[in-house]
This record gives C-alpha cells, structure tokens and sequence, in this order.
C-alpha cells in the first residue's frame, strides 16, 4: 500500500505542475499554485502550525513551536528588509494592519476559536486531508464567519480607523510601521525596526522557557509526540548514505523535518511570495468569497451578495480559479497530500479522525465562525494579522498575538470542559 501511495504522490506533482500550467489563466496564478504547494507540504512535513502555538504549550507544555516561530518571524522581517531598504515601503502593498478595538477582539475570538477546532486558516487547509469531518465543518462555519464579517469590516469604525498611526501607516492601512519610529538611525529606521523586533521576539523566548519550567517544575509538562519524533530524526550519520535505498527515500521524502527547517522553509517562500508578488500570505478572505458564491448556487443574486457584504461585484463573479489566493489555498491542500502520498502515511493519517461526535461537531462550528469573525474584525488570521504584518513591520502582529494567546488559553480552559478530552488527547493534534 505505501508504494502505491508512493506512486500516487509522485504521479500527482507531476499533474500539478502539467495541469496547473496548461489551465491556470496566468503565469501568476500558477506561481501562487506552486507556493500553496510549497506551504501545504512543508506545514504538514514539519508537523508545524499556527495553533499549536498556543494549544501545544497550553496541553503539554512544550514551548519550542513559540520559540520556532519567533525565529521565523525575526528571519523573515530580516529578509523583507531587502525589498524595503531605498525603497518606498507604501507602494509594495505592506500589511501595516490597524491598531483598535476591533484588532484587540478579533485576536481573543481567532484564538478563542482555533482552540476548538485544532487549527487555524491555514491549518484548516492541511487538515481537510488529515481530519476531514472536523476541518470540513471548521470550514463551512469559518466561511460563514468571514462572510457575516465583511460589512464590519468594510464599514465599523472601530474595524477601520487605528488608534495611532506612522507616517507610512497613514499611506496604507492606518497603522504603526516600526521603521518610522527610528528614522534617526542611518538606515531608514529599519536597524531600528530589527533590533525591536529581535527584542520583542526574546521576550517572547524568555516567558515561553520560563513557562516551560514551570511545567516541569509542577510535573505538569508532558511534551509534544510529534517533537520527540522530529528529535530522534534530526541528525543524519553520512555512513548511512547510499544514493539508491530505503535510508535514502525516507530521508528525502519520509523524515519528518524540524520545526527550525521548517521555519526557513516558510521563510522562503515567503519571501519569493513577497517578491515577486508584492505582497504577503494571507489565506481567510476566500473563505468567505466561497460561501458567497455557494449562495449564489442556491439563487442569490450578486446585486444582494454586493449589497450585504459592501464588497464590489467583481468579488464574486471572478471564477473560483482566477482568484490568487483561492489558488494558493488549494495549492496547500494539494501540498499536504502529495507529502503524505509520497510518505506513505496518506491512507492513516486520513482515517485517524474519521469519526467524531454530535458533541464535536458544535465545537467545531463554533471554533469556526469565532475565527471567521475574528479575521473579519483584526484584517486577518494568523497569517494575514500575525505573520505578514511582523514580516512587514508592522505593530499590530504583535498586539494580535498578545491578545490570540489570552484568547488562545480561554478556549483551551473551556474546549477542555466541554469537550471532556484529556490534555494529551488535545496536545497530539
């Protein structure tokens, strides 16, 4: 059976890149398929999330995803700085997010909600192929979330205007770019902007070691499988090496990678995306776009859709494959399957949630639509609030993850009662 999948996974980059080429309308479109592919595999080859940032610390107390993802994070504001530095930081289409109340509550409902269904608007993406009943409903109810969500967004004051703003804030979205704060430091403020980032990132690193030593301390720290996993393989002995063999497959194909290598990998790509794009990840508004157009199925009109969600026609009658990020978003679906086909582990990792309860399902849904409001609300999800704007320096990623994490350890705290599952149960996932 695995060399069947083995197969299967390679036949399918193949078809990919052949289909993709051959009818995808843009070269664009298909380098956005290329890149969703790139986040789907490398998101499930090192078992890595959003969410389990928070979920894995809260339920095991393992904090080296939170320590990984601030090396991330300082890495690829390093590297955007090539595209800002003698530039003119308002024209890339920066994500200099709005500081306010609105950005405040869309952070404590994204991190309230990703605690119930155990991911985030990417990782539902990823886990439609390893946990398709709890990811599917995730998403029916994410997208109904996102889509009640545009008129707020589009119209609330509370949503729109910050409550302080930069000079290059004020030429995008009304935010804080951090470089504006050191324009007297010879570089443009950017040596500034990274020396404040590595500062906020280490003490980030300097609470979640303390945290963890707490947990050890209280015998309450169980550690993360996958990471003991990803451990155990990361070192590679060159006396093994043989270019055909079974050692040789695995380590290319089958070996899970580590949280760091996959932090430079998202790192990269990143950075191709903001290349040659312009602009960042993000993943959440199609959601809400696609349940439009399901309404539109059942005979809504786009005249109604336009005058509800404020949004232009155009929104809705551009077909589902000529949207950019619709495009990337099943590139990462795509992603995911081909690095578990060509693993093997395709066939269990699809069957380990199959089933679940009526009990779950509402949890579920009610994940979803908390963080499909909430993206609404904070312009965005953990990649369009969280990661983009700290890549393109912009304060509101770090106000978004203060507030996600407190909502993140409310959902824990009640998911767990509700849902009646042992930490352990949560933390695998």
């Amino acid at each position: 059976m695995k060399k069947l999948e083995n197969i299967i996974g390679f036949i399918s980059i193949l078809l990919v890149l052949i289909l993709g080429n051959l009818f995808l309308k843009t070269d664009m479109l298909f380098f956005r398929l290329l890149v969703g592919v790139g986040l789907g595999y490398t998101l499930m080859r090192a078992y890595t999330g959003f969410a389990g940032s928070v979920n894995r610390a809260y339920s095991t107390g393992s904090t080296k995803l939170i320590r990984t993802l601030m090396f991330m994070f300082f890495l690829t504001a390093l590297a955007t700085t090539a595209f800002l530095f003698k530039g003119d930081p308002a024209s890339l289409g920066l994500w200099i997010n709005p500081i306010n109340f609105g950005l405040i509550l869309g952070a404590l409902l994204f991190g309230f909600g990703m605690t119930f269904s155990v991911c985030c608007a990417s990782g539902v993406l990823t886990d439609l192929v390893t946990g398709l009943p709890r990811a599917f409903i995730t998403l029916v109810f994410f997208s109904l979330g996102v889509f009640l969500g545009f008129p707020i967004q589009r119209t609330a004051g509370w949503v729109v205007n910050s409550w302080f703003s930069t000079s290059v804030g004020k030429e995008t979205a009304g935010g804080v770019f951090i470089p504006d704060l050191f324009k007297w430091d010879g570089f443009e403020g950017y040596i500034g902007g990274l020396l404040l980032i590595g500062v906020f990132c280490m003490i980030v690193i300097f609470l979640s070691y303390r945290y963890e030593r707490y947990r050890k301390e209280n015998n309450t720290y169980i550690g993360h499988p996958m990471e003991k996993i990803q451990e155990e393989y990361e070192s590679f002995d060159s006396k093994d090496y043989k270019l055909f063999s079974e050692s040789t497959y695995f380590n290319l194909f089958v070996k899970p990678w580590t949280l760091k290598q996959g932090a430079i990998v998202i790192t990269i790509i990143f950075i191709l995306l903001m290349g040659v794009t312009g602009a960042g990840w993000g993943a959440s508004t199609p959601y809400g776009i696609w349940f439009g157009k399901v309404l539109m199925f059942f005979g809504v009109s786009v005249e109604t859709l336009v005058s509800f969600t404020k949004m232009t026609p155009s929104t809705f009658e551009l077909p589902f494959f000529e949207h950019p990020v619709t495009v990337q978003n099943v590139g990462i679906i795509f992603g995911t399957m081909i690095y578990l086909l060509t693993a093997g582990k395709f066939k269990k990792s699809f069957f380990e949630e199959i089933h679940i309860t009526k009990k779950d399902a509402l949890l579920f849904a009610l994940g979803g639509i908390t963080m499909g409001l909430g993206t609404r609300f904070a312009n965005g999800c953990n990649v369009g609030a969280l990661y983009t704007p700290i890549a393109n320096f912009s304060l509101s990623g770090w106000l978004f993850l203060i507030f996600m994490v407190v909502g993140g350890v409310v959902g824990n705290i009640l998911s767990g009662k509700l849902s009646g599952k042992k930490e352990q149960e949560l933390a695998e996932n």
